[in-house]
């Protein structure tokens, strides 16, 4: 489990075919102050995957079919930076919402503009995970946890703050740019009641 709270970024090292899926090498930062090991759980631009090799920063992790269907991982190449969110540990402080990694779908970034010290970024609303993106709710985009600001047909926005953008890749994330989208994992499960 994790917080949507992203507080390292990894670039992309280098990926290869593996049986219909992949394996990706990730420079993680973080790795000497969170010392991950082979089997944590370890996000990756919003997706929970598991270490399967660590060699100083550089994690491997086997990205199956299902979640190269799912998100943007299977379209990473080399270079391409990505958000790195640990999971948590008993006692550690959530501060955003619970994220699970397990990614609902991904979308289309829309517009995106200045809006007071940050931006704000318009991003469409894939019609099967619409009727849980509600205003003021919340939602994981590239695995950083956000509160939805407005909805409208078939789009919703999110304010972006200044740290936001400094820390993870969202600051670089423009128009026509593809992402990964988490609902709010209440949302998902009152849907289903």
């Amino acid at each position: 489990m994790f917080s949507g709270i992203v507080a390292y970024r990894g670039e992309v090292l280098r990926t290869s075919a593996a049986g219909g899926g992949l394996t990706l090498w990730v420079r993680c930062e973080g790795v000497e102050a969170e010392r991950p090991e082979p089997k944590d759980s370890i996000a990756i631009d919003g997706v929970c995957l598991t270490a399967t090799t660590i060699e100083r920063d550089a994690i491997a992790f086997d990205v199956v079919p299902e979640t190269i269907a799912r998100s943007t991982l299977g379209r990473l190449e080399p270079g391409a930076a990505v958000n790195v969110e640990y999971a948590l540990r008993v006692g550690d402080r959530v501060g955003g919402h619970f994220v699970y990694g397990h990614v609902d779908g991904v979308a289309t970034v829309l517009a995106r503009a200045p809006e007071g010290q940050g931006a704000r970024m318009r991003i469409d609303s894939p019609a099967d995970l619409a009727p849980m993106i509600v205003e003021k709710g919340f939602i994981a985009v590239d695995g950083v946890s956000l509160t939805i600001a407005a909805v409208g047909p078939g789009w919703f926005d999110v304010a972006l703050i200044p740290e936001t953008l400094e820390r993870t890749t969202l600051g670089a994330r423009q128009p026509g740019t593809r992402v990964n989208l988490e609902v709010d994992p209440l949302a998902r499960y009152a849907r289903a009641s």
